[in-house]
Parts: C-alpha cells; structure tokens; sequence
C-alpha cells in the first residue's frame, strides 16, 4: 500500500464507466482510495487521461500494469463485457485484487473459469460492481425477505423498462449491439443490475421461458424486448420485463409472500404490507358473513395487515462510491464484500437461460447445457461476419 490506509487502484478502461470512477475518487467520494494508473488501448483516450489526472501512471496494456506493483493495489475492468473475465483471471493469478464490472461476462463458461480461478487463489479479493446491492432501500427489502417478514414467496414480478435508447445510442459505435462485439443487447448491457438484484433478493430461479424480440423497434441484431416466466419451484414464479423502446418507462417490482407484498416504484420508494396471519389461514378464517362484507367494501383492512413505507435520499455516484469504497476495505482489512465476484455469474446464466429459451422456443433449466448456448452464441456472431467465435 502506499500509506496503507488508501488503496491505488488501477483503472482498465478509461471510457464513460472507467472515467466516472476516476471522478469519484479525485473528488474524494472514495476516502481509501487514490488512481494508481489507468490503462487504455486508445491514443486519444490515453491522452485525455494524462489531461485529466496529471501524474497518474498511463499504460496501453493491463498486462504491463499487471507486473508493476510499484503503482497499484487493485485494479477495476472498464472495459467491453467479453473482456472482463479475461482481465480479471489475469489479475487474480498475478495476485492483484480485482474488482470486475457488471456484467461478469457474457456467457457462463468464460465466467465459471474466472470463479474457478478466484477459488484456486482465495487471498485475492474478488468483486464485482453491483453498485445497486449498495442502494439503501434494496439492502432493507433483502433483510425483510430474509427475516421472513413476508413469508415465502409465491409470485415475482418486475417491469424495468426506463432503459430507453433511440437508434442514434447504438448507431454511435459499431460493436454496441452485436453478438460479437457485445454479446447481446438489454440483459447484457441494461438490465444486469436488475438481473442480480431480483436473484439476489428473490432466490435463484429453476428454470426459465422466455419470448424475446431481437431488432423488435430498433435497427440491432440483439434483443430490445423481453418477457421471461421463471418457476422458483413449488408452484412460485416471477416474471420480468424489460425493455429499450419504451420512452416513457416503468420500473415496478412486486414480491407477493404468503404472510405480505413488497411492491416498489421507481426503484426509489416502498411499501411493504404485513399480513397479520398467514393468507391462507385468513382465508380459511373468513365467515361467510364476513365474505359479503368483503364483497360490499366494509372490510376494514387494518384489520387483516398494515403497512409501511421506506424510502432513502438518493445522491449521484453514492452507490458507486460505496462500493469502490467497501472494495478498498476488503483489500485493506479484510472487511466482508457487498457484492462478492462469485456472484456475478447468477445474472449471466439467467441471462443465457432466457436467450437460449427464446431460441429453442421451450423452456431450459437454469443449468442448461453452456456448450449448447454457446453454439447457439456461435451461430449469431458467424451470420454478423464481423467478430471472430468464441
């Protein structure tokens, strides 16, 4: 460490994402944290780097960063999704901690060989930049459906559609939006954090059906609408949909328990209802006098639950900054990670489970065959012609 109370981070990438942390941690966002060096393959972006932060240590290669220890602690991949898992096995076997960006990768077997890694050198910290594990209001809600204020679950439901990008975003760069270059479009560059977050509070789906739109209303190869049911088993299910059309947008979650509901809005507020006895037995314990007062609107609901709205002030950066911040933490004192790198592969096999179902027309199992949906992968990144195989 250079003083050993603040981490010098490397930053690979130095595009929209690389650029914002730099920004955070020069504003002193990140109190552990300095900008050990940054590394970008472009002249031009290199260059605007050494404009932005003077004395900071630029390479045009990870691998030379990799081996120099006399500048960085840790390192963090902003760079294109395929990348990630290359760079972050890079980093853990030369012993530098890593903090990936989301998603982890874009198929499961690329990001099963980066957790395989991470488990053979368990010193090096892992992590992975799901910045919305740090949001206030979602950390409450996991603690309410751990605690099983809610009791179990039956149904989930998600709209996130506020991801809207006219033609001109994926017309900006000729790798946006290909299976070669991106490796898929909404599940792979949008709607991660949503993918994690719903597994993360919710539990890790059986299986999934999907019906997915692939250049539905916009000039893209990749998908820009998807609608997936997923079976949690014993009769649960969830839903998701999401999209990139969508101008005006929704972001509503719904978890239905067996003893309340959680629905919230915007991802910004809230309201948690409690039931005071199991649904079922409240059902079973409704007379039938009390079922025509039901049906006449007389019913007192305090009678049967209350609620509660949570809400939490939101500032630009927050959750990044926490999250560099419990990153560098671990990497100083060992201090348990929000959101640890092994993680990051539940997103990327939904992810893979809904495309691979939209393909086959039929429903697969989370632990779909990888050699399957990466021939499926294959096919889509030979018909684009642009991108070598994987």
């Amino acid at each position: 460490m250079a003083d050993g109370k603040r981490v010098r981070l490397g930053i690979i990438g130095f595009g929209a994402q690389g650029g914002m942390y730099a920004r955070l941690i020069t504003d002193g966002r990140v109190p552990n944290m300095t900008i050990g060096a940054i590394v970008d393959i472009d002249p031009a972006k290199r260059q605007l780097a050494a404009e932005r932060h003077p004395g900071v240590a630029i390479f045009d290669d990870y691998r030379s960063l990799l081996g120099d220890d006399d500048v960085i602690d840790a390192v963090v991949t902003t760079v294109p999704h395929y990348l990630h898992p290359e760079i972050g096995m890079a980093a853990i076997r030369a012993g530098v901690p890593v903090l990936v960006e989301k998603p982890a990768g874009v198929y499961t077997r690329q990001v099963r060989e980066l957790n395989e890694v991470a488990a053979e050198h368990p010193d090096v910290v892992f992590g992975i930049m799901f910045n919305q594990r740090n949001n206030p209001l979602y950390r409450r809600l996991k603690e309410i459906v751990d605690a099983g204020e809610i009791g179990a679950i039956r149904r989930t439901n998600w709209i996130i559609t506020t991801w809207w990008r006219p033609q001109g975003y994926y017309d900006q760069s000729a790798w946006r939006a290909t299976w070669g270059g991106e490796g898929g479009g909404v599940l792979v560059n949008q709607a991660p954090h949503q993918l994690d977050l719903w597994q993360w509070i919710c539990g890790v789906p059986q299986s999934v059906f999907a019906k997915v739109a692939y250049g539905f209303r916009r000039n893209i190869a990749v998908e820009d609408e998807v609608t997936a049911l997923v079976d949690y088993g014993d009769g649960a299910t969830g839903v998701l949909v999401t999209a990139t059309h969508d101008v005006i947008g929704t972001d509503r979650l719904e978890i239905l328990g067996d003893r309340g509901k959680i629905v919230v809005e915007k991802s910004a507020t809230a309201t948690v209802y409690r039931l005071r006895q199991p649904e079922r037995e409240l059902s079973d314990g409704l007379a039938p006098a009390d079922v025509a007062r039901l049906f006449r609107g007389e019913i007192d609901t305090s009678d049967y639950w209350d609620s509660e709205t949570i809400s939490f002030e939101s500032q630009w950066g927050a959750q990044h900054a926490g999250v560099l911040e419990n990153f560098a933490a671990a990497v100083l004192d060992g201090t348990p990670l929000l959101a640890p790198g092994s993680d990051g592969i539940n997103g990327v096999r939904l992810a893979n489970a809904i495309h691979l179902s939209s393909w086959l027309g039929r429903e697969v199992p989370l632990d779909f065959d990888e050699d399957e949906y990466l021939a499926e992968l294959n096919k889509r990144i030979a018909a684009e012609g642009v991108y070598p195989t994987r």
